[in-house]
């Protein structure tokens, strides 16, 4: 129902008339006051446990419910389609023209959540697609936290709403780049490719997918799969722990109810994944320089082959500074190794990549330090990972959140994955963002610590724990979680 009249000045900046939203709806008699920051709202009900359901039931109280939506009944190409459509029928309406020059999304859920809302609206190729702000309501929410947008769950009664979008309404929009990723392979001789997903994957075509026989990238005699990424791709054993994380809640959902909960079974997964004594229980052969060949190319489009260190077991292709719950596993390399390395500061929106490789665990464990970070292999334009024949039968992949298990074919030397910039995006950001644009001189660019650590090689698995053994400085920070590590 409309309840403008009865709506704060506050909730008015935000609010959308019913007839901007549907074709069947009427023309208010009364004149509304063109809103600041109009918003649609869409919220996944079975994020954050019982959260999800909550927050819906909060943001329809304060605005008009037509305009907050849950995707576990409406899917948002759907939801955006159709709205879009009736604002070029009003294209003439004073007010319609005003909501879609200002219009901003508000999505809450997980990251892969996230990053379904970011997918369609890229898809759709809107002329002036509308800034997202995100709200953490899963895991990781690494999304959420690189836009200043917080990590943990949130408030769901109606005072932490509106301080919510308190914030949408002062927020800065960011362009982040938006990263394309290509999987080709022959045609197996028998059984299927398909990529394995723990959970079903949203329809959009960022989604990792094989393409249709029509589709452009399509070629004959091979398996084609693509989708897009804004946040990460990771290749190897912290894919396969997330992605027995998500199979372990498909199977039990009632045992994931909150963020503590799933947090807790995440560590306990990766250790029995073996991920925190990879050397031990993890196949050599799984090892990412065994597995595949890396090579990477500048914005010149210059290939050149990336050397792997033989012990590096997880390979994160990273845009923003968030990675499991708010890790930056770049950091921040001091002037005279940017210089030597010939590297450029990581923006969101520069067309350059990060690419970081992990031994195990306890390797990661080194970003809870001060100035920490993986070891950093390059910066690029793109990457391609050309996987060695008959060196698996499987890996597994993550983007964003989503994880899946990738069969490959044993007899195929033609095994690639490449990693290309496809265009931008646009964000909502808070005065507390992380995330850094070489365009806008407000953001963090120079207030960073840099790190004091000369060597980005990886050293010998013995100096590695003998370090963490008498280490009497390094402590974890209580405000961060150690099972956000993958």
């Amino acid at each position: 129902m409309d309840n403008y009249n009865i709506l704060s000045d506050f909730l008015k900046e935000f609010y959308i008339p019913t007839y901007v939203l549907s074709p069947e709806s009427e023309t208010p008699a009364l004149p509304i006051a063109p809103p600041e920051s109009p918003v649609l709202v869409f919220i996944n009900s079975k994020s954050g446990g019982q959260l999800g359901g909550e927050l819906l039931l909060t943001y329809r109280s304060l605005l008009n419910d037509q305009q907050v939506f849950d995707l576990g009944e409406e899917t948002p190409d759907k939801v955006l389609r159709r709205i879009y459509i009736n604002l070029e029928r009003l294209k003439d309406d004073e007010l319609a023209c005003h909501i879609r020059e200002k219009l901003k999304i508000i999505v809450a859920g997980g990251d892969g959540t996230a990053g379904w809302l970011l997918g369609v609206v890229c898809d759709l190729k809107l002329s002036h697609p509308p800034p997202i702000a995100t709200v953490p309501l899963g895991t990781g929410n690494n999304l959420p936290f690189a836009f200043g947008w917080g990590k943990k769950n949130p408030g769901t009664d109606k005072a932490s709403v509106e301080l919510f979008l308190d914030q949408v309404l002062k927020a800065k929009e960011m362009k982040i780049d938006n990263w394309h990723i290509l999987m080709r392979m022959k045609t197996p001789k028998e059984g299927s490719c398909d990529p394995l997903a723990p959970l079903e994957l949203p329809h959009s075509l960022h989604a990792f997918h094989r393409v249709s026989p029509t589709d452009e990238l399509n070629m004959e005699g091979y398996h084609t799969f693509r989708g897009g990424f804004w946040n990460y791709f990771s290749l190897g054993m912290d894919a396969q722990v997330s992605y027995a994380f998500h199979s372990e809640r498909k199977l039990h959902p009632e045992k994931f109810k909150n963020q503590l909960v799933n947090q807790s079974t995440y560590v306990k997964l990766g250790c029995t994944q073996g991920w925190f004594c990879a050397s031990l229980f993890h196949p050599a052969s799984r090892n990412i320089a065994q597995l595949a060949k890396v090579k990477v190319a500048n914005k010149n489009g210059q290939w050149h082959d990336l050397p792997i260190p033989h012990s590096i077991r997880s390979i994160v292709c990273l845009n923003l500074p968030s990675f499991s719950g708010g890790l930056n596993p770049w950091g921040t390399p001091n002037p005279r190794k940017q210089r030597d390395r010939d590297l450029t500061p990581p923006y969101v929106d520069d067309g350059f990549i990060e690419v970081v490789g992990f031994r195990n665990a306890w390797h990661g464990l080194v970003l809870l330090a001060p100035n920490g970070h993986g070891t950093r292999l390059a910066q690029a334009n793109r990457v391609r990972f050309e996987f060695r024949k008959g060196a698996t039968d499987h890996t597994f992949m993550r983007m964003d959140g989503e994880p899946w298990k990738q069969p490959l074919p044993m007899d195929d030397e033609t095994v690639m994955v490449e990693i290309s910039h496809l265009g931008q995006v646009n964000m909502l950001a808070t005065h507390d963002c992380r995330s850094r644009s070489m365009y806008d001189p407000s953001t963090p660019r120079h207030q960073e610590e840099y790190d004091d650590n000369e060597d980005d090689s990886v050293a010998e698995e013995g100096e590695e724990y003998r370090k963490f053994g008498a280490a009497d400085t390094f402590k974890i920070p209580d405000e961060v979680d150690i099972s956000h590590l993958s």
